[in-house]
């Protein structure tokens, strides 16, 4: 792309360079000078000729002198505009040679300027376009459309590239505000998360107005609490913070908040955080898992969905019906060990056990043995689904202190074999709570 660019700017540049040079070079500045002196004699000639004429008619000359007179001053015009003589022939009075020498200066300073516009223009083009240009911004988009036409391993070395250049290139352009939201939104693909939160942190500080600084600090946010699989961490808390001082209303910073009073089961909370979304950012593109959310913590609460959550809601709901069917079981060895209002998750989470979880559910140790299904109606986040993997490692915790991050004491089961996630419905796979973490 770069060298594309450069090699047409310059084809263009010598276009231009030839336009100026090819009058210096091929240019015949004599046969201007001698068709000025020619031109000069014969206008000489036509008005001395009209004032004979004047001085016959009034009588001042009789016939006999005026012919002389004129045959005499046709054959004076003959010598002076006759063919094949150069301007040093012509006799031409000094101001004419003059204008030879000033038009030869002025040739040669033509020429001064063009060899210094050849060297200095290309130059100071390249200099300011660096500076001014939006170059980078072009191999930005370059980078980005490659990446996205890549696929597999290809694409993920081609990212954690596009990484390192971009990260080099920001140590030069410190204030570059689309280099950083690339950036972290790489990493966050990468499942990068603190790199990610810290590159939206230095997002925050370049961008233009509160608006954009307050969409940063929740990205951030966003990126911290997935790195701590949903906790609310004081990385987390201190973006949020850091959103709202620019902007109470921050959707990223809502959402949060709104998934952790869900998993807390305060849906009064939930329903509060996710209706706000959905008033102050109507065009949201997860706007309809975020109706689903709110539809979900009414019917937790035995309520009637509003309407006004309903009506724009879409009849699929925008939700795929892909996810994974599961039959939870606690070891009979725990059974008489635990509460049954302690707390109970079941998630998904991608093989490598990297992502934040793809699907959660908080249900109590009561409902033990349990069928339940894991799919979209339970995303952490809408980016993060479990329909768009292909297959995920199942597993259940039971929390005493009902925090969302593993704790000493928790009693937890793990599928260790990945599951295809399919659409429709399927038979379910067994998880049994068989282990206690010290």
């Amino acid at each position: 792309m770069t060298q594309t660019f450069w090699i047409t700017t310059a084809v263009l540049v010598g276009l231009a360079f030839l336009f100026i040079l090819y009058p210096l070079v091929f240019g015949r500045p004599g046969r201007r000078i001698n068709a000025d002196i020619r031109n000069q004699n014969l206008l000489a000639y036509r008005t001395r000729l009209t004032e004979l004429e004047e001085e016959y008619q009034q009588g001042i000359i009789d016939e006999e002198n005026f012919r002389m007179l004129r045959d005499e001053l046709a054959g004076a015009m003959l010598d002076d505009v006759g063919d094949g003589q150069s301007p040093k022939d012509v006799s031409a009075p000094k101001e004419v040679r003059a204008e030879d020498l000033r038009m030869d200066y002025r040739r040669r300073s033509t020429w001064a300027v063009v060899v210094l516009a050849v060297v200095l223009l290309p130059a100071g083009v390249v200099l300011l376009y660096g500076e001014w240009g939006a170059l980078g911004k072009v191999e930005q988009y370059q980078a980005m459309k490659e990446l996205q036409e890549s696929t597999g391993g290809d694409r993920m070395a081609q990212m954690d590239q596009l990484t390192r250049q971009l990260s080099e290139r920001l140590e030069q352009e410190p204030d570059n505000p689309d280099g950083w939201a690339m950036l972290g939104r790489s990493y966050m693909r990468m499942e990068r998360y603190p790199e990610a939160a810290r590159a939206f942190e230095r997002l925050a500080e370049v961008v233009p107005d509160d608006n954009a600084r307050a969409t940063a600090w929740g990205l951030s946010a966003q990126a911290w609490f997935f790195d701590s699989q949903g906790a609310l961490t004081d990385e987390v808390n201190r973006a949020m913070d850091r959103a709202r001082e620019f902007n109470p209303n921050e959707v990223n910073t809502l959402g949060l908040l709104g998934i952790h009073a869900f998993e807390r089961e305060d849906y009064e909370a939930a329903i509060e955080h996710w209706e706000t979304i959905i008033d102050v950012a109507p065009d949201h593109p997860q706007i309809a898992s975020i109706r689903e959310g709110v539809s979900r913590a009414y019917q937790r609460l035995g309520m009637d969905v509003p309407d006004r959550v309903q009506a724009e809601q879409p009849a699929s709901d925008g939700l795929s019906d892909r996810g994974v069917n599961v039959r939870v079981e606690l070891d009979e060895a725990f059974a008489g060990e635990i509460s049954p209002d302690t707390t109970l998750f079941v998630y998904a989470r991608t093989p490598d056990m990297r992502s934040a979880p793809l699907a959660v559910a908080r249900l109590r140790a009561g409902e033990l043995p349990l069928n339940l299904r894991l799919d979209d109606r339970l995303a952490m986040a809408p980016q993060f689904r479990i329909s768009g993997a292909d297959e995920v490692v199942v597993a259940a915790r039971i929390s005493p202190s009902g925090a969302a991050k593993p704790q000493p004491g928790d009693y937890q089961g793990i599928r260790e074999e990945p599951v295809p996630v399919v659409s429709g419905d399927s038979e379910p796979v067994l998880l049994t709570i068989d282990e206690q973490l010290h």
